[in-house]
């Protein structure tokens, strides 16, 4: 704004009408397709990002039709100050059932000369007066705003009436109608000829809606951060709970008593390249007290820190199950039992689940593999270079039914047998059957593999690259 306009300065006259009209068909050509973007825009309460993209494309709107309402008043010249208080018609850009935008900007001046008083037909509108009573006079005014921002306004026109300065602030004004609205106020003195203040003009808008979507987009990104903060804070608390129940996902797996000998173990997580959020999925191994060897994988579903915590829970129930599930004789619960208790765990959680698993028990001396499934990917059995899919047992998803039996399988490995287990997510947009041929493939690879380690290698290699939609476990055993 320039400095201090003295009374006998010749009006400006407004700019070439053709200009401003351009300028006025790009905004309203921007509008349209900030507008476009606006309606596309996730518009779901319970997405702080979506909030967050809608009230930035709100705020966007209410500064881009300021702009052109502006720029009409403009190309139109400065208003009338004949005493004419008739509301100006609605710009194009009004939307019928809204106040214009053009009436929340209107205009003043106070003649410290000759006490006169004259206000646009627009300052009216904004300040609730009645358009036939008189204009309020500088002493008059503080009346009509917030009693906490008069004390702003009485300052900023001292200042401008005693020190020349410009005014440039916002206060609250208190309707007629019982409304607050918010407004800013811009103005400068008019000085004689002898350099003595002579009047003082001013510009007020009416930011209430400005005010408004600026809050929104405030508070919408303060809670996109929040949500950000807290799905930060549930990752590492879910990163932090897995690590602590899965073993190493890379080396090889080594049991608590060397194990049985004829067994290379090897696994491997690989998490979801769609989302932060930690997955049940589970991988294990575990030398049970007899000699024999507990193998398994499962998949809780959903994500987070309640799943993750879940599978933990799961999987520490297996483990627990089949180390006190003796049977008389000595012999331990076998896989199919094992499915069962899990199955009736889930069915009496408070929090309903689902979860598939495949459950299997190696005989390192007779080499005989007892396994069941829950609704899950069958094990891929590698052996002289070709592989193949083990016929499931029947068995359901865990949490399913209450009282659900699980089938068990028998399989006689030889030496030199590759076992490979894995859960849904390990072949990115695939269907099972698909990923169990492409896994199948890998068979004249894995025959040339010295260590189960290396095999594993091989699957990540040829799977792992792919952006997967959820994360998955894999689980490489061999003879």
């Amino acid at each position: 704004m320039p400095s201090h306009v003295f009374a006998d300065h010749a009006a400006a006259q407004p700019p070439e009408r053709g200009t401003v009209d351009a300028l006025i068909s790009q905004t309203r050509r921007l509008r349209g397709e900030v507008d476009a973007v606006r309606r596309d825009a996730v518009d779901d309460h319970a997405d702080p990002a979506g909030r967050w993209q809608r009230a930035l494309c709100d705020l966007a709107v209410h500064q881009l039709n300021d702009l052109d309402d502006h720029l009409a008043q403009l190309r139109d010249g400065p208003p009338r100050t004949d005493g004419e208080t008739t509301a100006p018609a609605l710009p194009e850009s009004a939307e019928p059932g809204r106040d214009s935008l053009l009436s929340r900007v209107g205009s003043a001046e106070w003649n410290l000369l000759t006490d006169e008083a004259s206000w646009s037909g627009e300052l009216y509108g904004i300040l609730g007066r009645d358009p036939a009573a008189p204009p309020l006079s500088l002493d008059e005014l503080p009346s009509l705003v917030h009693t906490d921002d008069q004390p702003l306004l009485t300052a900023m026109v001292t200042d401008c009436l005693i020190d020349g300065k410009p005014i440039d602030g916002e206060f609250r004004v208190l309707r007629s109608d019982g409304r607050v609205r918010q407004v800013h106020m811009m103005g400068e003195p008019v000085l004689a000829a002898d350099g003595s203040t002579a009047s003082m003009w001013a510009v007020l808008r009416d930011i209430s809606e400005l005010r408004r979507s600026q809050r929104v987009v405030r508070e919408s990104r303060d809670s996109l951060q929040r949500h950000h903060d807290i799905a930060q804070t549930e990752h590492r608390l879910a990163v932090a709970l897995q690590e602590a129940v899965l073993p190493p996902w890379r080396g090889s797996l080594r049991f608590p008593h060397g194990g049985p000998g004829r067994l290379d173990l090897s696994a491997r997580y690989l998490p979801s390249a769609t989302s932060t959020l930690i997955g049940g999925d589970w991988y294990d191994a575990m030398e049970l007290p007899g000699g024999d060897a507990l193998l398994s994988v499962g998949d809780l579903t959903g994500h987070g820190v309640a799943v993750t915590s879940g599978m933990a829970m799961l999987l520490g129930a297996l483990r627990g199950m089949a180390v006190a599930g003796a049977q008389p004789g000595g012999r331990f619960a076998q896989p199919g039992q094992l499915m069962g208790w899990l199955n009736q765990l889930l069915d009496a959680t408070v929090q309903p689940a689902l979860g598939s698993a495949v459950c299997c028990r190696f005989d390192p001396t007779t080499h005989l593999l007892t396994w069941a499934q829950a609704g899950h990917p069958a094990p891929l059995l590698f052996r002289d270079g070709t592989g193949r899919a083990l016929t499931p047992p029947r068995g359901v998803l865990l949490g399913a039914t209450s009282g659900a039996t699980y089938e068990q399988a028998e399989e006689q490995l030889r030496p030199g047998d590759l076992l490979l287990l894995h859960t849904d997510g390990l072949v990115p947009r695939r269907d099972r059957d698909t990923a169990t041929g492409l896994l199948l493939s890998l068979a004249s690879r894995f025959a040339e593999a010295r260590t189960a380690q290396d095999c594993v290698r091989t699957v990540v290699e040829e799977c792992g690259e792919a952006p997967r939609e959820d994360d998955a476990c894999l689980l490489v055993a061999r003879v």
